[in-house]
């Protein structure tokens, strides 16, 4: 699987089934997540993994009764240790990069889950103080989402997407940004920095032919 795929393919799961995440599993996520870029490699973010059925619960009350973190076997809980980002930052680092630094390692985590086969969701509609109390977590850490992940029990359709040619300017705002994709020759000179597996895919298609962003998302997927 490319990251086009894992991008493309991702979807929120809210139902699992009722079986155990190996270790090793919750391990690669974890690895891939501390992958992610940080504000000036303070890397601030910490993890609780959440497996006891008791401690499910209070973050199940905390998070508005959500059913899928009751339901999952894992919940992973994302912080940050703003006191750290704080050092090198101040306030901006405490109160903007840290958002920033632990969103990076969420999304890694999101498509880590998809690609080994697993089912994750970002629930960040929770009580903070109820969250850090059920962590036991320190006052300068503080709990940005919560991360349900298991087998995936359901297939649900992915929520329709805002083309980005419709949230894009070009240079300043107002100033429309469009692209236009024809396959031309010598295409494969202008896309050697992207990768040999968008020129393999190239190949397929016929010289001068127009194709859309979304037909070629769609074949970097296959």
């Amino acid at each position: 699987m490319n990251v086009f795929e894992a991008i493309v393919g991702r979807k929120s799961i809210r139902k699992f089934e009722k079986r155990s995440v190996d270790d090793k599993l919750i391990g690669v996520l974890l690895y891939m997540a501390t992958q992610a870029p940080s504000a000036g490699n303070v890397q601030d973010w910490r993890f609780v993994v959440v497996k006891d059925d008791e401690q499910k619960k209070k973050l199940y009350k905390a998070a508005l009764e959500q059913d899928c973190i009751l339901n999952a076997p894992v919940v992973i809980a994302v912080c940050s240790d703003t006191k750290s980002i704080g050092l090198k930052y101040g306030k901006r680092g405490e109160t903007l990069y840290s958002i920033q630094d632990t969103a990076a390692a969420i999304e890694n985590i999101l498509l880590s889950a998809y690609a080994l086969g697993l089912g994750a969701c970002w629930v960040g509609a929770f009580d903070e103080e109820s969250v850090k109390t059920a962590l036991g977590l320190p006052e300068h850490v503080r709990p940005y989402a919560l991360i349900p992940v298991g087998y995936p029990a359901e297939d649900p359709k992915k929520p329709e997407r805002i083309d980005f040619d419709n949230l894009t300017w070009l240079n300043k705002w107002g100033e429309k940004y469009e692209i236009s994709y024809i396959i031309q020759p010598g295409i494969k000179r202008e896309i050697k920095p992207i990768g040999n597996i968008i020129e393999e895919k190239l190949k397929k298609v016929k010289k001068n032919k127009k194709i859309t962003f979304e037909e070629l998302l769609r074949m970097l997927a296959e």
